[in-house]
């Protein structure tokens, strides 16, 4: 494909970005705020063990929707567009949906016949498999529904419907905690009505019913549906090893209580940080996907969204991993969890690294070759895996934190590597330049603060930031001016 240089188009989709972002912004808030305030609360909850049964429980809920869901919502937003303008939108929800409906028929004739091999993988109980099982109904029409909002560009929906879940989440998990005394499972019972009320919720804001009409299939149309969503299947896989095959090794080698404080230590960064993050990508993507399809070029938009991720994501996750500690014992009630402080640096660094692969990795969904991100990934996984298996029988939690990093890193470095013909990746070095020059100031405060500290720890980290971002953007306006 050619593309053509259009710079009105541009600073136009680059506003309508700008302002998605703050339309989605409320929820993606709100989710970090949520996800902040589920480890203090199911922390003073739960002990160790059921945390960590907890965590191991979600890790196999994720495993399941990767293989058998989530990619048919992906597939649904990336030819959105190209099926409303082709006036067969009936068709294609049709044919979606039968794709979703037999994935999690075959998903539930698979977890019956191969059960036992389930919980022997797992070690996970069988009351807890099959409430999984379960859960993955709401869950799975919740993100197709949720990708036919972001298709639509309805983001103040999206938001609503988010911000109306994490709620409803906290609050009835902490219900069927305190009242019926579930344990852990209580947590799962919270998640599953929480989401089947917001699947009708999404339902209204979708407008779906209005156009989902059974209509007799065209198998030719399946093939490209399969062939971009099988590897992002694939691909997301990979990702799952990379972060939370730890969990499963963990717990053949030291049981729940352990898996409990890697559980804290990644509840504490990759869903807190990714939530924050995504701001960019959920609202940028589809208008990037929208502007590919008509042949822009979108690699300046790529390139400044890419600068921006590295301003927001960079310093934040440098005050975190220096106040690890402090940062624990914010969030976490219980002192038995302090102990995962050690792998907070690791995990906070490892989702840098893969949240800025969104942006290095879109090449391949643009010129749907997901596969390549599927290779490079599972090679990431491999790695990783390989890691956790040599490292934490040795070195306990610090092994599950280097392994993590290492696998992350080697994800990033590989999507730059492979670069398709024209999708090449300019980075934004005025940007760049700017944040290396600002974190100077900061390393210095940082330094007074451990040699003079009157402050609390939260009050530190604050200033810093604000400190970095002041001098950023003195920088910005003075010597380090675009022109």
């Amino acid at each position: 494909m050619e593309f053509v240089e259009n710079r009105e188009v541009e600073q136009e989709q680059l506003k309508a970005i700008f302002q998605d972002m703050v339309k989605y912004s409320p929820s993606k808030i709100c989710g970090m705020l949520g996800n902040a305030l589920i480890v203090p609360v199911y922390t003073s909850l739960l002990t160790p063990d059921q945390y960590g049964l907890y965590s191991l429980s979600i890790a196999v809920l994720s495993f399941l929707c990767i293989i058998f869901s989530d990619w048919v919502g992906l597939s649904a937003l990336r030819f959105f567009k190209h099926h409303q303008m082709t006036q067969d939108m009936p068709k294609y929800l049709t044919t979606i949906v039968t794709i979703l409906v037999s994935n999690l028929s075959l998903m539930f004739i698979l977890s019956y016949i191969f059960r036992q091999n389930f919980y022997d993988f797992f070690h996970i109980p069988v009351k807890y498999f099959f409430a999984i099982l379960l859960l993955i109904i709401p869950v799975a029409i919740r993100a197709l529904l949720f990708q036919l909002l972001r298709a639509q560009l309805k983001s103040v929906s999206f938001t609503i419907s988010t911000i109306a879940n994490q709620i409803m989440t906290i609050l009835l998990s902490i219900f069927f905690v305190k009242v019926c005394h579930f344990g852990a499972i209580a947590m799962l019972l919270g998640m599953a009505v929480s989401i089947s009320l917001t699947d009708l919720l999404l339902i209204y804001q979708s407008n779906i019913l209005s156009w989902f009409k059974i209509q007799k299939i065209e198998w030719p149309s399946v093939l490209p549906i399969m062939k971009y969503g099988i590897p992002i299947a694939a691909t997301s896989l990979s990702a799952w090893i990379i972060n939370q095959s730890n969990k499963i090794i963990m717990n053949n080698i030291h049981g729940f209580s352990q898996v409990g404080l890697v559980g804290v230590a990644y509840s504490l960064t990759l869903p807190l940080l990714m939530t924050i993050f995504s701001i960019i990508t959920v609202a940028a993507i589809p208008r990037i996907i929208n502007m590919y399809e008509e042949k822009i070029d979108v690699r300046p938009i790529i390139s400044r969204f890419t600068g921006y991720f590295v301003l927001i994501a960079l310093p934040a996750i440098t005050v975190i991993s220096l106040y690890s500690m402090d940062f624990v014992r914010i969030f976490s009630s219980n002192a038995k969890f302090y102990d995962a402080f050690s792998l907070i640096p690791y995990f906070a660094f490892g989702t840098f690294f893969m949240a800025i692969t969104d942006y290095t990795t879109l090449q391949y969904h643009l010129a749907n070759k997901t596969y390549i991100d599927f290779i490079i990934k599972l090679t990431s996984g491999i790695i990783g895996v390989i890691l956790n298996i040599v490292l934490i029988p040795k070195y306990g939690l610090l092994g599950v934190g280097i392994a993590t990093l290492s696998a992350n890193l080697s994800y990033f470095l590989l999507s730059l590597i492979i670069v398709l013909p024209g999708l090449r990746l300019i980075f934004p070095m005025l940007t760049l330049s700017r944040i290396l020059l600002a974190f100077a100031p900061l390393a210095g405060l940082y330094y007074l603060f451990g040699k003079f500290s009157v402050m609390p720890a939260a009050c530190e980290m604050i200033v810093l930031l604000v400190v970095f971002y002041a001098c950023y953007y003195a920088l910005a306006k003075t010597i380090m001016k675009r022109h």
